[in-house]
């Protein structure tokens, strides 16, 4: 079995490993809602009277664009790195990856130079979730694989969470925003730290042991092979449905707020998105626990028509400033984030330890190539919804349904390989 362990192994050096990873998640969240909640401020401060509420929803979804983008190629190449020098080299190059080119983007005089520090800090947040993964699944006994993917998955919801709070202290305005970069370029001292004290995963070494008396394969190659493509399909499938549908849909919440607010209250994008990310961190958290109590077909199928419900739910019946509103976002991060619970448990198992976290790189972020085009797609047709960031959002939030399709080719018990 893949997730068997060196008996020597200390529990002391897996808590280790787990801490490390979770905090590389964390930050991994703060860069993912870093620029939903600035885009429209960096963009007023950088364009300036050649600013327009169009131009800043094109900003917008330039930006989310070139970090998917990012996030897909550097999960996929770094991923495949992981399973070539090891999961922990691979995690701390990533975690410098994103920290490094964001503190830069406190340096930018143009649009145009934040748009390539975004692709570049995606490579980063792209390489640490397969990694990351990878790692602790093989660090960690079976036993206890609910709980530990349910807390890195949460991860990336608590940085967002972080964010939020933290702009709600000192709100990101257009004359005040570059903080917020040089700020996230502190996480480099974790990656340093990860590259010269981490150990590595004992699954790892024991594979790498056995192929130096076989003849070297790519372990990217792998994962077509007649034994693993159908698996490798099924897994980009499910993973891309919930990554798609989150950026091309939910996050539209975040200037929605921005805009109906306004200058009368500039800390209510980061309230919007701080009741998101407090259920997504929960949801998260608990979707490893629902899917491993339900199994992966049922709880992937049932996740994804309440998702549909709770995102048609937020746009059309509530709006900003609205009593109910921010309960809605809540329901809506909570709901919509399952998933991330269930990829969490479930897609690193899906393939055996030699090709993990290239598979889980591949699977992941195939779903963040799509994303990348259909936050691009999706922005560049807000003119044919009247620019109304509901509208747009409640007709993305259909790709949820996607899911209960997508539900039927998810094998009734998945297990080690």
């Amino acid at each position: 079995m893949s997730n068997e362990h060196e008996s020597n192994f200390s529990s002391g050096a897996r808590w280790l490993i787990l801490l490390a990873a979770s905090l590389g998640l964390v930050f991994d969240g703060i860069e993912l809602g870093l620029m939903p909640i600035a885009s429209l401020s960096v963009t007023k401060s950088l364009l300036g009277e050649e600013f327009t509420k169009p131009l800043g929803q094109e900003w917008f979804a330039w930006f989310t664009a070139s970090l998917m983008l990012g996030a897909a190629i550097g999960g996929i190449v770094l991923g495949n790195l992981g399973d070539r020098i090891g999961r922990t080299k691979a995690m701390g190059i990533s975690i410098l990856f994103y920290s490094l080119f964001a503190l830069l983007g406190g340096l930018v005089r143009t649009q145009q130079e934040m748009l390539v520090l975004r692709f570049l800090v995606g490579l980063g947040v792209g390489g640490m979730w397969p990694n990351g993964m990878a790692l602790v699944t093989e660090c960690w006994p079976k036993s206890s694989r609910a709980w530990t993917a349910g807390l890195m998955s949460a991860g990336l919801n608590a940085g967002i969470l972080s964010l939020s709070q933290l702009t709600r202290l000192q709100p990101i305005t257009p004359e005040s925003w570059r903080w917020v970069f040089l700020l996230a370029g502190f996480p480099a001292v974790l990656g340093i730290l990860v590259l010269l004290f981490l150990p590595e995963s004992p699954s790892w070494l024991r594979d790498q042991h056995k192929q130096r008396q076989a003849p070297k394969e790519f372990s990217g190659r792998l994962l077509f092979t007649s034994d693993l493509w159908r698996t490798t399909a099924m897994a980009m499938l499910v993973a891309a449905i919930p990554l798609v549908a989150s950026w091309s849909a939910s996050k539209w919440m975040i200037p929605w707020a921005e805009t109906v607010a306004g200058t009368a209250d500039p800390t209510y994008k980061s309230s919007t998105q701080g009741w998101w990310a407090l259920g997504a961190t929960i949801g998260s958290f608990l979707g490893a626990q629902v899917a491993s109590a339900m199994g992966p077909r049922w709880s992937y199928g049932l996740i994804s028509l309440g998702s549909v419900c709770a995102t048609l739910w937020m746009f059309q019946m509530t709006e900003p400033l609205k009593g109910d509103f921010h309960p809605t976002v809540f329901i809506q991060g909570f709901v919509s984030t399952l998933f991330f619970g269930w990829l969490a448990l479930y897609l690193p198992i899906f393939f055996p330890v030699r090709s993990r976290a290239s598979g889980c790189g591949l699977a992941y972020n195939v779903g963040r190539f799509a994303t990348a085009i259909g936050v691009f797609v999706a922005g560049s047709l807000l003119p044919l919804f009247d620019n109304s960031y509901p509208n747009i959002g409640a007709a993305c939030a259909t790709l949820y349904a996607a899911g209960v399709f997508a539900s039927l080719f998810i094998p009734r018990r998945v297990e080690d390989s």
